[in-house]
């Protein structure tokens, strides 16, 4: 099942993957991906958390694999 991801919640999660690949991800990042993921899945009825944050990941780490 995909899930529609909210164009700020994937901005977020790109921020926290440049700062992740830098090797400076930093508390107020990750705090705030993980508010934001809480939030959109307390709105999105029979949404887990597990398939929003595996969307995400796979959104943003993995974009070009899914454009080929």
């Amino acid at each position: 099942m995909a899930i529609d991801l909210p164009p700020d919640l994937i901005a977020l999660e790109r921020s926290a993957w440049t700062e992740i690949q830098a090797g400076a991800l930093t508390v107020d990042t990750a705090r705030a991906v993980h508010q934001g993921i809480a939030a959109f899945v307390e709105q999105a009825a029979g949404v887990s958390r597990f398939d929003v944050e595996m969307g995400l990941k796979k959104a943003v780490r993995h974009a070009a694999a899914e454009a080929a």
